[in-house]
């Protein structure tokens, strides 16, 4: 838990949040098709981002947690395989929430990979979702909980996955940006086993 992070967005226009691209698929029949199974025209914005969250944070293993080398980004990947690393997982909600016009954008954090700066840091993704009703943007971490972990839905403290420790020289990045930052995209498209890449070549910055 924490304070809520001041967030700075990178496009103010809400439009800018609701496109659809290559990494956050939503026309895909498979998306559309469990779209429907998720939502129905009752629920209100706040339940539907509350619904998809818990989707991908409890139905998506993350893959390092399973230990699986299998890469995947896009998310109609990701929502197949029921697997990806925090920077699909991001791609898959995002899609989830832009598919019934919610603006939804990417946030992250850099963080210690493991337990010692000795060790490394790497970029951490998640996302961050406009609430027309609140008029306010929150950040959701749907990189799965486990032992340590317990993210959230949260709409006033934020209950994320990781709580940024300064003094190990980890960072909150305040920008919500309106695509995956590139690296994490070319990172996952570079690379063929999942645990050696969580290893040895995730960006550790913006």
């Amino acid at each position: 838990m924490g304070e809520s992070q001041v967030m700075i967005c990178e496009s103010n226009n809400l439009n800018d949040y609701l496109q659809e691209t290559s990494e956050i698929d939503f026309s895909d029949p498979l998306i559309k098709e469990h779209a429907a199974k998720l939502f129905n025209s009752s629920q209100t914005d706040i339940e539907k981002a509350k619904i998809a969250f818990e989707f991908v944070r409890d139905e998506v293993s993350h893959s390092w947690d399973i230990q699986s080398s299998k890469i995947t980004c896009n998310a109609s990947e990701v929502l197949h395989e029921r697997e990806g690393i925090c920077y699909a997982k991001s791609n898959l909600l995002a899609a989830f929430l832009r598919s019934q016009s919610i603006p939804a954008g990417f946030c992250y954090q850099r963080l210690l990979l493991f337990d010692t700066p000795e060790k490394g840091y790497s970029l951490h993704a998640l996302n961050a979702v406009y609430l027309a009703k609140l008029g306010k943007w929150i950040r959701l971490d749907a990189r799965g909980n486990k032992e340590g972990v317990d993210a959230q839905f949260s709409l006033d403290e934020e209950k994320l996955a990781f709580v940024v420790r300064e003094e190990l020289d980890e960072k909150d990045y305040p920008v919500i940006y309106v695509n995956p930052n590139p690296e994490t995209v070319s990172t996952l498209a570079a690379h063929t086993d999942t645990l050696e890449m969580y290893i040895h070549h995730l960006p550790d910055s913006i």
